[in-house]
Formats: C-alpha cells, structure tokens, sequence
C-alpha cells in the first residue's frame, strides 16, 4: 500500500489544496526549535506550516503514529491520530488552527470566510480526497474528534521544550 506522504508528493490536486487552504506543506518539516516529548519518545518533524508550525509524528511507527502541532509561539496539541486523520482534517476544516472553541457555530463562520475567498473549495478538496482515496467525514465529526484528540489522548503527548539543546 502506498504511504500517503507519497501520495500527496505524486497528486498535483492533494498537494495544491493541502499547501492552501490547508497551509500544510511536507518540505517544512524541520522544525526551528529542538522539541522533545516530556515522556522521552521520539518527535519526527515531517511538515510544516507558513507561520513556523511543525507537524510531529510521535513515538516510532509509520504514518499511523499519533501527530502533534507545534506552533511557532511554543503551543503544542495533539491533534490526530494518524495521518489519514490529520489530513481529513485538513481537508474538512482547513481553518482548525481558528477554531479555539471547536463549534459549529465558530467553524460555520470561519468556514464562510473561506468559501468567500475560494469559491471552489468544495470542489477542490473533493478532488484532493479523492486523489488520496479518503472519504470525507462532515465538519462536525471532524471537530469533535480534534476536540477529543487534543484533550483525551493529548495529555499523554506534552512537550518538553526545556529539554535537550
């Protein structure tokens, strides 16, 4: 089975759409801090965003591994479990970094903003799933899910940025 790392590097539609709006690029991927995880396991930068954010795969595995955000200003979430689930996050509610409360209401709003600005957004992020043969969850699961990532299972993910040098 192909990895999907390889697959958006092979897909013009998946890396256009995932580089904006996604703001996800997979030539970002060194992080401009030396990060450690509190627990000791290994961080595997492997994209980042435009701001300075980097893309964490966690402990060792694959593309499977759980995958930390780490924003430019020293924030931290645990914000999929996967990469398949990253990316349909990035795909759905590309605007997530906005969304501080995770409601419909919130994303509804940021979602209109984005549509005003990229008329074909449905379009393009259809072809860019389709590419990647994910199928698409609705914007409500997608943010419960980031929500339940980040709180639940993120505890266990927390970044130590005194550590190492």
């Amino acid at each position: 089975m192909q990895s999907l790392i390889t697959a958006i590097y092979e897909h013009d539609d998946a890396a256009h759409f995932l580089a904006w709006p996604g703001d996800f690029d997979l030539d970002r991927g060194d992080p401009s801090e030396d990060v450690h995880l509190a627990s000791g396991a290994a961080l595997e930068g492997f994209a980042g965003d435009g701001a300075g954010g980097t893309y964490f795969f966690c402990g060792a595995g694959g593309e499977e591994r759980p995958v930390l955000y780490a924003d430019s200003e020293g924030g931290a979430a645990l914000v999929a479990i996967g990469l398949p689930e990253l990316l349909r996050l990035l795909l759905v509610a590309p605007w997530w970094r906005d969304c501080r409360a995770f409601t419909a209401e919130e994303s509804g709003e940021l979602a209109a903003e984005y549509l005003e600005d990229i008329p074909d957004l449905a379009v393009r992020r259809d072809r860019a799933a389709a590419a990647l043969g994910l199928d698409l969850p609705t914007e409500a699961d997608v943010l419960t899910r980031l929500c339940e990532v980040a709180t639940e299972a993120g505890k266990d993910f927390i970044l130590d940025l005194h550590a190492g040098g």
